[in-house]
């Protein structure tokens, strides 16, 4: 399988052969199901809580007097019915983490990578780094690739300039191969590669 490299100009400059095993797999919408619901619930805090009867703050002691009131009998103020009192069945601290096999979370982001293949929607570019650090390069730079929604990968690490540069450009984000993830891959049209994201995934994931 073979790709044109081309650069932040729209320009190609050179072409690259990609691993079949990892850009030509045939996606499955439920794999690629876990491994979303997998990412969201590791990503929960889990630290929602609230107070029971036991531990909200408040007297033991009863509202008011059991009778010659008028009122309806009542028990202590920290009750779940009263205003202020505790809550049942509330939020309580938890883990929300669960296990995925890594064989599934391996073909689950070759998956994810060979759905933007399959749409057309890859791109591979020689280079991410930038001299400067400047917003207004990048727009003209994603106006030239007609980019309004992509996910940039570096190599081993990412360029600071490129990185500060797209930070307020909304729908376009970048992280080095180490972060890539399917969630990020689905959440936006394109994928942009470059040739060293592109040797250092299959390194990853061969």
């Amino acid at each position: 399988m073979r790709i044109d490299i081309i650069n932040f100009e729209g320009k190609k400059t050179g072409t690259i052969d990609l691993n079949p095993a990892i850009f030509g797999l045939e996606p499955r919408a439920d794999i690629l199901h876990r491994i979303v619901v997998w990412q969201r619930a590791n990503a929960r805090a889990g630290t929602h809580l609230v107070k029971t009867v036991s531990e909200v703050a408040g007297s033991g002691k009863k509202a008011f007097k059991q009778k010659k009131t008028g009122r309806a009998r009542q028990g202590e103020k920290t009750n779940v019915h009263m205003r202020g009192g505790g809550v049942v069945h509330g939020p309580v601290l938890r883990d929300h983490k669960i296990d995925l096999p890594k064989k599934i979370r391996s073909l689950g982001l070759k998956m994810a990578i060979s759905s933007k293949v399959k749409e057309g929607n890859l791109i591979i570019i020689d280079s991410e780094k930038m001299s400067t650090i400047k917003t207004a390069n990048v727009v003209k730079v994603l106006k030239n690739m007609k980019l309004d929604s992509a996910l940039f990968v570096g190599g081993d690490s990412l360029d600071t300039n490129f990185k500060k540069s797209i930070a307020n450009i909304a729908n376009i984000n970048a992280l080095p191969t180490i972060g890539l993830n399917v969630l990020d891959i689905l959440k936006h049209k394109n994928l942009v590669l470059t040739a060293d994201a592109v040797k250092a995934m299959e390194k990853r994931l061969a």
